[in-house]
């Protein structure tokens, strides 16, 4: 079984003090560092830029795992690629036409991620999985952090594992929404090597971040 990544989400961090909370995250023991960035348009949120991602860059050596909840996509991949993002994330909704947004994302040489909603079916993204590096399944309807998580989307875990599995291709799956240390055990055992976690990272065990994080990858 892979080892099990934790990719902290920013967006239960501290605004105002995000550079020193991304040093925190590298500190206490993070892999990556997730970035939701949301536009408003595609999910009822709206976050950070290209200009903040660059600004963050300086803080940390940790690869960024950008995931964009925005529409229309392609348009914006180039700029967040710049801005320093190592893995860029879009949702197949998003594009006009998929494998030229994963193309591109490929040509900019960044590492290539799907996201699925919890509605959204495997199906939309089975033929594109030989080309990517990662599936990001969302535990919850993005767009806010904080939510519970829902439980159907062990299902599409468990699913995801049995075609990767079935026919022998690499790639992370993810998941994001939600996560706490109980279900957690769950995901893992559906088939899931990275975790994405927010409030549980910033908030439990009185913000002890490295106790945090160290329990999430004892799962």
């Amino acid at each position: 079984m892979k080892k099990i990544q934790i990719s902290p989400s920013i967006l239960s961090s501290n605004f105002s003090e995000l550079g020193n909370e991304i040093k925190r995250l590298e500190e206490g023991g993070a892999d990556m560092i997730h970035v939701d960035v949301m536009d408003g348009h595609f999910v009822p949120n709206l976050t950070i830029g290209p200009p903040v991602i660059k600004a963050l860059r300086n803080y940390s050596t940790l690869p960024f795992d950008v995931h964009l909840m925005i529409s229309p996509v392609h348009k914006y991949i180039k700029d967040y690629a710049d801005a320093g993002a190592d893995i860029i994330t879009i949702h197949p909704e998003a594009t006009e036409n998929l494998e030229e947004s994963i193309n591109l994302i490929k040509k900019l040489n960044k590492k290539i991620g799907l996201s699925l909603n919890p509605d959204t079916p495997i199906d939309i993204i089975k033929k594109f999985l030989p080309l990517i590096d990662l599936v990001l399944i969302m535990s919850v309807y993005p767009g806010f952090g904080g939510q519970k998580f829902i439980p159907k989307v062990i299902d599409k875990i468990k699913e995801l594992k049995n075609i990767k599995e079935k026919q022998n291709i690499k790639f992370d799956i993810e998941v994001d929404g939600g996560i706490d240390f109980e279900n957690s055990k769950l995901v893992v055992e559906a088939g899931a090597n990275i975790l994405v976690s927010g409030t549980t990272i910033f908030k439990n065990n009185d913000g002890n971040i490295k106790k945090n994080i160290e329990t999430l990858k004892s799962i």
